[in-house]
């Protein structure tokens, strides 16, 4: 470990090299006492213009005095290290000057969450002390430095944050507490869904609308309908930490989400896709859980996939294509649909979420008409309302739908529930009955059971970030990774909610390399999530001391950005038997 220098040190040497070239900066790297914390300087940027710096600011357990059990168990610990964030990022905004100089200069920030509550590396909370990590534009002018704007940056603006977010005393000890059981509520609740027998639960009194189409803030209770049960779908259940809550259980199986336009189909369904993450107390949807593996689908033209088997959709391509080892740069709707579906069962998904207005309308179904016009041995597709029963049947993997423009759906549905201006209303039974008195006459295209389970085996050398010998790994915004010469789109995963998720997704896939060919995706991603549990995210950054700005993302959007890398090549495909079929 590096030698610990005083606050003095550090203010002379910013003092020293005062309007030296931004170079200078390099030799302030190291660790300062300063006042009651440690303060790290882990990285100095080489230019204003540059990605910022690196810093760490620690205090000692015994000055924090952060209750122990409010990080007893790895729940309470995330949430407690998002509070502290969210404490210290709103400490920078009342304290920080901000810019003042050339390019980033004066920039201090933290990974600011957004409404999830996410496993992050931006703040540590550990039995010996309690850290936050920051990033800092040293200030310049030109490319000069600026060591007495430096000074108050380093020596008076951060530690002002850390006094009124590092120590326990300084926090409203009431809301802190509140925040982290009701994190660990809906945590805790979202791992008693199976024994449930449900795939998601939504709480009454739940605010579901967001107040725009790009924002994941609630509409104002003024405006929402507040979420209510209905009765024949309403159960009480028990929190972890004292008090029960009523509300709408998603029973496993096929469920339908049905109404008219502009009533709330999709919103409930976003929510859904929403509720495999915790929530923030006043989002409105701190009780909207969904079972962890759930998956969102759509169709994804263009997308490359890669040794697939799509052969439960797709069969007898006219080109000869072999859609039991699929390989294409450019998917098309129903292809990449039914990749998308296959590569989620791969990774264990447990449900799928599916919208109508973003699935390929020939994936989705072939009603009695087309039928007739087009003999069955013509069409290559099997359509999704042929396999949706048997995936639940055979697979034990339920599907939530939103279908606004298909009847023939309700064949296959074991409930509906039905959308009426926000309100929702269990029409299983008049379904059904439409369902009796009105037959669809379309006859059943699925040939078999479902398959079994791929198990591919990727070729390491071809997950390859080098470029010009040197691994090079960014991300631009929350659905784009630049991995070596390719760009990875992601912008069809769209439970991804953070870029800093992105960030991780990036230094995973480079980490994850090791694990390949020896083990297949899903055996590869699940050694992943247990190192992660074990030894936290810092194990993904090339970088030492700081671990830069990641929050966790699951294996199964690991996944889905390893399936986009156009470079991917296999070693081998087995299969393994998950029962049925």
């Amino acid at each position: 470990m590096s030698k610990i220098r005083d606050a003095s040190h550090l203010a002379a040497e910013l003092k020293r090299i005062d309007s030296k070239g931004y170079k200078a900066y390099k030799d302030i790297a190291g660790i300062y006492r300063v006042d009651d914390f440690t303060l790290f300087v882990d990285y100095v940027q080489g230019d204003p213009f540059a990605s910022p710096s690196k810093l760490r600011l620690r205090l000692e357990a015994g000055r924090a005095q952060f209750p122990e059990e409010l990080f007893e168990n790895p729940d309470r610990k995330v949430a407690l290290e998002d509070y502290i964030l969210r404490a210290f990022d709103a400490a920078l905004d009342r304290v920080a000057k901000g810019n003042r100089g050339s390019g980033k200069s004066g920039m201090l920030a933290v990974d600011r969450p957004g409404q999830q509550v996410l496993e992050r590396t931006a703040v540590v909370v550990d039995p010996d002390y309690v850290e936050v990590r920051l990033s800092a534009g040293l200030p310049a002018r030109g490319r000069r430095v600026l060591g007495l704007q430096a000074q108050k940056m380093l020596l008076k603006e951060i530690p002002a944050a850390g006094r009124s977010a590092l120590y326990c005393g300084a926090l409203d000890s009431d809301r802190m507490r509140d925040f982290v059981l009701s994190v660990e509520n809906a945590a805790k609740l979202r791992r008693q869904l199976s024994s449930m027998g449900a795939v998601a639960f939504v709480a009454d009194g739940s605010i579901l609308p967001r107040e725009s189409g790009v924002s994941e803030r609630p509409m104002s209770r003024d405006a929402a309908v507040p979420f209510g049960a209905p009765p024949t779908l309403k159960k009480e259940v028990s929190l972890a930490n004292g008090g029960r809550a009523s509300g709408m259980i998603i029973p496993e199986g096929v469920t339908l989400i049905v109404g008219g336009g502009y009533h709330g189909k999709s919103t409930l369904l976003e929510a859904l896709d929403r509720g495999i993450y915790n929530h923030i107390p006043g989002d409105g949807r701190e009780l909207v859980v969904t079972c962890p593996t759930a998956v969102k689908i759509r169709a994804e033209d263009g997308r490359q996939v890669t040794g697939v088997d799509i052969r439960p959709f797709i069969r007898d391509l006219p080109n000869r294509t072999d859609t039991g080892n699929f390989t294409t740069p450019s998917a098309s709707g129903s292809t990449s649909q039914a990749a998308n579906i296959m590569e989620a069962l791969e990774m264990g998904a447990d449900a799928l979420l599916v919208d109508e207005d973003t699935s390929a309308t020939n994936f989705m179904v072939r009603d009695m008409r087309m039928q007739l016009l087009v003999a069955a041995d013509k069409e290559p597709i099997t359509p999704f309302i042929d396999r949706v029963k048997q995936l639940y049947r055979q697979r034990g993997v339920s599907a939530v739908l939103v279908v606004g423009g298909s009847g023939d759906y309700f064949d296959v549905a074991d409930n509906v529930i039905m959308m009426d201006h926000y309100r929702p209303r269990d029409v299983t039974s008049e379904a059904a009955e439409i369902a009796e008195r009105f037959p669809t006459g379309r006859a059943g295209e699925s040939q078999g059971g479902m398959p079994r389970r791929n198990r591919r085996h990727p070729d390491r050398d071809s997950i390859d970030a080098r470029r010009k010998g040197r691994i090079r790994v960014k991300t631009r915004g929350l659905f784009t990774i630049q991995f070596g010469t390719e760009t990875v789109d992601l912008s069809g995963v769209e439970q991804l909610v953070d870029y800093s998720q992105t960030r991780a997704i990036a230094d995973a896939l480079v980490y994850i390399r090791r694990y390949f060919p020896d083990m297949c995706i899903y055996d590869g991603l699940d050694r992943l999530d247990q190192e992660l549990d074990e030894k936290g995210l810092d194990v993904l950054s090339p970088f030492r001391g700081h671990p830069g700005d990641y929050a966790r993302p699951r294996a199964i959007e690991v996944a889905a950005a390893l399936n986009r890398l156009r470079s991917l090549r296999l070693q081998k495909t087995e299969y393994m038997r998950t029962g049925g079929g």
